[in-house]
């Protein structure tokens, strides 16, 4: 059990004092409420988790002249047998409640634990799916309304999709089970890739109406490589369009295609509806619940194959912060037992030690919604340890005499790279908290802490950071700005490399559109332009997908277009797929910018002047700068506009009605549609408040000047 802290001791002795109650405190974290009598009232635990079902039973009371304690909300942990209490204290002056809790052996032995990983392509459902499994194992409330529970972060929500891979725990047949939500978008590629090893199965999710896609694809393959025996579950068969029979040949195609051993191929099949909260092994059976996958992970998905009786040796996969405990780390325990205040060595992928001579200070365990503090983690089980400032994600924490580390599954290399720089425009500092270049700085070393698949170059004042796509890219921004950070950011670009023979190599991806029929010839024609070669075409129910094989930077901007162009009803997913030699220049013209040559605010009268040069992005009474983007020209080249202008007034006086400016709504950029714009001689200006695009020189006297030197060249 867990030994209660001196700052919990110290709590509880003075409630109890200060209430007329003698106390003993055990080494093992019980309370023993005695009376001036010596009668024992009711033992209690310390207090660690909150949110357990309620059984308001066994309610004991005790009165004396002072004060009254009623042990209440006596809670039972599910197979397990452990008490949780509430301890309401009254007297004449004040009341106070103390919540009491202990969990001894949650971490069970490794026979007895499952640790799977949901993986799918983006939207196929696999979030939605974690909350049945959590609701109908009973570890969160049924009454519960909120929906994709596992989607815990602000901008997950907000969008819809998981960024983050993250683990929970459940109990269901004495077996403790470990499910891994993971990212469904290829730019988070990289968040399946490092969880994939601490999991001993997975179950691969397929939309019954899209079939396989190019992330079921990735995640699959990368699954199969690892030497993991995939569950398959066909989600979404409440669907009207479900084609089932179509989808699960799709399934086996992809498994022979990607080399799936005899016994990969032999995978049980299973039919839900995550939403509606049912799975069922054969399409006859009754919709009822989501148990037989539950039932089937416990059957097919073997149990860690684990060292119990070696020292102890753990790969990190996972970091967060905790204010209180400080750098929590998480893995998979391969080797031995972890126990508080055990020392421990973290060592990196080459051996080198870390950091030495630290000790766990807590053991954490997640248990649906809630971490919990655990007195040691068993082999096999995933745990969060405490205690170890400089460990990160692919470093091993081993015992003393272990040299060798664990061996960390490599990661693809990113495709797309943008420089970020402190901000130095007028309005610089004006918004933001962090400005400096430090501050970026350390931001940016923090954030590879944690995100294996992002590479930082920090030498300089401009930091180069490369990743797999404008949204990864996108979100790390976006978590910046809310942060509090100014930053300027370049147009992205893609990494190129080069073979043996010193060619030029750029990557090249697999992209997947799913459009209506009536826009496939137009979808056809931009993708040729971009150097895209067609590899596959589908027609099904007015529906088309096209598949494509295109270069890296033909994708950048292309959603945003995609999107016009389709009117809102185009689909775009892709894939890295391979470097290739490289294919030339893009047949993409870019329309010019409309660029203030004035500092000061943005009138009406100017501006609808101006609306007929191209699209606003700026309204009435919008601060602008010289050097400033306020629009895009409607033609090829750069246009210096003057938006500050106002009209002239007069005193004379007319018997003409003066007709009212009526401007059109302007295009306010989000910082996805700023990503895809921006130029190579432009800069996105990214602060709290606002989001503005601009030139990286401000003067236009000097831009005239850059302008006719590449003429001249």
């Amino acid at each position: 059990m867990i030994s209660l802290n001196k700052v919990s001791r110290k709590v509880v002795q003075s409630v109890l004092k200060n209430n007329g109650c003698s106390n003993t405190i055990r080494s093992f974290g019980s309370l023993s409420l005695t009376n001036s009598n010596n009668n024992n009232v009711s033992t209690i635990n310390k207090p660690q988790n909150r949110n357990i079902n309620n059984n308001n039973n066994n309610v004991n009371r005790f009165t004396n002249k002072s004060s009254t304690y009623k042990p209440m909300s006596t809670f039972s942990l599910p197979e397990s047998g452990k008490m949780i209490t509430r301890l309401n204290i009254n007297n004449k002056s004040e009341s106070s409640g103390l919540d009491v809790a202990v969990y001894r052996f949650y971490s069970k032995s490794h026979e007895k634990i499952r640790n799977v990983a949901i993986i799918a392509h983006v939207d196929h459902g696999k979030t939605s799916l974690v909350d049945q499994l959590l609701r109908q194992s009973g570890a969160i409330k049924t009454t519960e309304k909120d929906e994709r529970v596992m989607d815990s972060n602000a901008l997950e929500k907000e969008r819809g999709i998981t960024i983050m891979a993250k683990c929970t725990s459940f109990e269901f047949k004495k077996h403790k089970l470990n499910i891994v939500d993971t990212p469904g978008h290829g730019d988070f590629g990289g968040e399946v890739e490092r969880v994939l090893s601490m999991v001993d199965g997975v179950v691969l999710l397929v939309d019954a109406t899209e079939g396989p896609m190019a992330q079921t694809k990735f995640v699959l393959s990368k699954a199969l490589s690892q030497g993991l025996k995939p569950i398959v579950v066909i989600n979404k068969l409440d669907r009207s369009t479900a084609r089932v029979d179509e989808v699960e040949n799709e399934i086996f195609d992809l498994f022979a295609t990607l080399g799936a051993s005899d016994e990969q191929l032999n995978y049980p099949t299973l039919y839900a509806s995550g939403r509606q909260g049912w799975a069922i092994r054969s399409r006859g059976d009754e919709q009822k619940d989501i148990l037989p996958l539950l039932d089937t992970i416990i059957e097919y998905v073997e149990c860690p194959n684990v060292k119990p009786e070696e020292p102890f040796s753990m790969l990190v996969t996972n970091l967060e912060s905790d204010p209180f405990v400080g750098r929590i780390v998480t893995g998979k325990i391969y080797t031995g037992k972890a126990k508080v205040g055990q020392p421990l060595r973290v060592v990196d992928m080459e051996g080198n030690v870390i950091e030495d001579g630290s000790k766990i200070t807590k053991i954490f365990c997640r248990r649906a919604m809630e971490r919990i503090v655990l007195d040691e983690g068993e082999a096999g089980d995933i745990v969060g340890i405490a205690g170890f400032t400089q460990a990160t994600v692919t470093n091993s924490l081993v015992a003393e005499g272990i040299k060798e580390p664990i061996k960390a599954i490599p990661i693809d290399p990113p495709v797309l790279s943008m420089h970020f720089e402190a901000n130095n425009s007028p309005f610089a500092g004006k918004e933001g908290i962090h400005c400096t270049t430090l501050k970026i700085k350390n931001r940016l070393l923090k954030e590879i802490e944690s995100n294996v698949s992002l590479q930082v170059n920090t030498s300089g004042e401009t930091f180069e950071v490369k990743g797999r796509g404008e949204l990864q890219l996108g979100i790390l921004l976006e978590n910046m700005r809310r942060e509090g950070f100014e930053v300027a950011v370049s147009q992205p670009k893609v990494v190129f490399t080069k073979d043996e023979q010193g060619n030029l190599l750029e990557p090249q991806e697999e992209v997947t559109i799913d459009v209506d029929t009536e826009y496939s010839g137009a979808i056809i024609e931009k993708l040729s332009k971009r150097n895209g070669d067609i590899t596959e075409m589908k027609q099904s129910m007015g529906k088309s997908r096209l598949v494509f094989l295109v270069p890296s930077r033909g994708l950048i901007g292309l959603r945003s277009e995609l999107i016009n162009d389709t009117k809102g009803t185009g689909v775009m997913n892709h894939l890295f797929h391979s470097y290739v030699p490289h294919k030339g220049p893009m047949d993409n013209k870019e329309k010019g910018a409309l660029i203030s040559m004035s500092e000061g605010v943005a009138t009406a009268f100017s501006l609808s002047a101006l609306e007929g040069r191209g699209t606003l992005f700026i309204a009435p009474q919008t601060q602008v700068y010289s050097g400033m983007i306020i629009g895009e020209n409607s033609k090829l080249q750069d246009l210096d506009v003057n938006p500050v202008k106002a009209k002239q007034l007069t005193n004379i006086r007319t018997t003409v009605k003066e007709e009212g400016i009526r401007l059109s709504p302007p295009k306010l950029l989000k910082l996805e549609e700023a990503i895809a714009c921006v130029k190579e001689d432009e800069l996105i200006e990214i602060t709290p408040k606002n989001i503005r695009l601009r030139k990286r020189e401000l003067e236009t006297s000097k831009r005239q000047k850059i302008n006719r030197d590449k003429k001249q060249m």
